[in-house]
């Protein structure tokens, strides 16, 4: 299934802005399990693949995260990285973000966070790029970190499922429509030799499925 370039997904989430936080009528509900389950509260060192506009980040520092805990977030859309730093800027230096070209964070050093997390990303990449950025992910974890992820999914219900082979059809016309977003199976790409499945909770408010996954580093 074709998934948009780097450069389509800028140029859409660079349009969208701020209208993408009218999403959380449903993330939301995903990116709070996330939270419950991912014990954020014990976290040290934070690092978010897909930051967009902040809202999540400013919530993890302002009202989860230790004091003494550190965020580092990325996106590849310049208007994103805009709207999340002014977002963080009261909590500097302790909460950054950097603008990327979509790639995977290979300069960050080994063994370095204790969470990763990600929410509604995944579901915009190539089967290819999201087995190497869940590879880049173990590489930055210690040991016994959690990669921590939330996406769009193929559904627990029927209705939900008709709801995400309905999405699959549209993005598989057009997936620019969708945000390139569509519904994916994440536990499927987290290898048993390398992950401990911890959490794996499926929710689908309003009809629209999505899922979430604890993974633990082994």
């Amino acid at each position: 299934m074709r998934t948009l370039s780097h450069a389509e997904a800028r140029k859409i989430y660079d349009r969208i802005g701020a209208m993408q936080d009218t999403q959380a009528f449903y993330e939301d509900r995903a990116t709070s399990e996330l939270v419950r389950l991912a014990e954020i509260e014990k976290a040290t060192r934070v690092f978010e693949f897909g930051c967009g506009t902040g809202r999540f980040a400013a919530r993890l520092l302002s009202r989860h995260l230790p004091p003494s805990a550190t965020y580092k977030g990325v996106d590849l859309s310049p208007t994103m990285i805009n709207l999340a730093s002014k977002k963080l800027a009261s909590f500097a230096p302790r909460g950054e973000v950097v603008l990327s070209e979509g790639d995977l964070p290979a300069g960050e050093p080994a063994g370095s966070y204790d969470r990763f997390l990600s929410n509604f990303v995944f579901d915009l990449l190539s089967e290819g790029e999201i087995r190497r950025v869940i590879d880049e992910a173990h590489r930055m974890l210690r040991p016994g970190g959690l990669l921590c992820l939330s996406s769009l999914s193929t559904g627990a219900t029927p209705f939900s499922r008709a709801v995400a082979r309905l999405w699959t059809r549209v993005h598989g016309w057009r997936p620019a429509l969708l945000g390139g977003c569509r519904p994916i199976a994440l536990a499927g790409f987290l290898q048993e030799d390398r992950w401990r499945l911890r959490e794996r909770v499926q929710l689908a408010p309003f009809g629209l499925p999505s899922e979430v996954i604890i993974g633990e580093r082994c």
